[in-house]
């Protein structure tokens, strides 16, 4: 694409108040059903805010929540996903796990008749045909991906020196990172310089040294770091502060989730500059409307959130002085007329 016409699309990703166009028909509130919460985990802000945007919403139709915290680790999964399931659930939330990675685990929820739909589970946003997961409630990730790495390009005028961080446990992040590489590799001046694999729950641990090592190897050839979420930045500032590198020095763009801190370096100009934040809330809201349909034997909505990218610009709208994206379109009281409640 030319630059105008990423210029385009990083414009219309940045608007203000952007319209509700998701559901307005769907089932009547279920009565008296218990949810299981299966978070991959909850250290991890957008699982966080997507858990409690769930909560939220089941109190709305006095359904029952109980959270079930993986931590993390192939073991803890196995853990969460066994005893949700000793739970005998009415419906199953999966946030943020691979639904690939723990397959043999809800196809044992889809035997016993338990819909399932999930959180970031997948490559692809909407349903997911031949899996246990009804529902993948996510934005596209494509699309989130090629916005965060269109910013770059803009913001450094074709020219960008770029690191970008994934985790290769996840389909949906390897995708992501894939599709930023592609629209960095087609800009004629800018230089990827690497695809670095880190784990997030290791990001914490590992994440410092990275950012030093960076640091010596690239030098000022690294201008930019994009990432497939905020939480890389979150341990990488520090690093960047005590080598006295500058915040005009590196920019940070991130393709999710919009954590708090990410909203609080974009509004002080501290490294970041970009998140495309997803409406974890929202998408909380959406989760249970999924499961309410399939309880009363109705299809998925099918519904994808359109890409919002924060920026220095709209960071005080649409939820940011409360650091979080929480389009001001009264999805609330449209998944409320639809339930009924």
């Amino acid at each position: 694409m030319s630059m105008d016409e990423l210029r385009h699309q990083v414009e219309a990703a940045s608007r203000i108040h952007p319209p509700w166009d998701g559901p307005r028909t769907g089932a009547p509130g279920q009565r008296d059903k218990k949810i299981a919460l299966l978070c991959e985990d909850l250290r991890n802000g957008g699982i966080l805010g997507v858990a409690q945007g769930v909560g939220e919403a089941a109190a709305v139709l006095q359904w029952q929540v109980k959270i079930f915290d993986a931590r993390g680790t192939p073991t803890g999964r196995d853990k969460a996903a066994a005893a949700a399931l000793a739970e005998n659930p009415d419906g199953l939330i999966v946030i943020g796990a691979d639904a690939e990675a723990i397959r043999q685990r809800l196809l044992t929820f889809q035997t016993r008749g338990i819909p399932v739909v999930g959180w970031h589970v997948g490559p692809k946003a909407g349903p997911l045909p031949g899996t246990p997961v009804a529902m993948n409630v996510s934005t596209d990730p494509l699309n989130v991906a090629r916005i965060t790495a269109a910013a770059t390009v803009i913001a450094s005028a074709g020219r960008a020196g770029v690191v970008i961080f994934t985790d290769s446990n996840f389909a949906i992040a390897t995708a992501k990172a894939n599709a930023m590489a592609e629209v960095i590799r087609a800009c004629k001046e800018c230089a990827l310089l690497e695809v670095r694999d880190l784990a997030i729950s290791n990001s914490a641990g590992q994440m410092p040294a990275v950012t030093r090592e960076l640091l010596e190897r690239y030098g000022t050839r690294w201008t930019h770091a994009l990432a497939i979420n905020d939480i890389y930045f979150d341990y990488a500032t520090p690093a960047l502060i005590a080598s006295n590198v500058g915040t005009d020095r590196l920019k940070f763009l991130s393709a999710g989730d919009g954590s708090p801190a990410a909203f609080m370096r974009i509004a002080t100009g501290t490294y970041q500059t970009a998140t495309v934040a997803e409406p974890l809330s929202l998408h909380g809201w959406q989760l249970v409307d999924e499961v309410n349909r399939l309880l009363a034997q109705q299809p998925v909505s099918g519904y994808i959130a359109p890409v919002h990218l924060v920026t220095p610009d709209n960071v005080g709208f649409d939820g940011g002085p409360q650091y979080r994206f929480d389009p001001g379109n009264d999805y609330r009281a449209s998944y409320r007329r639809i339930w009924q409640r």
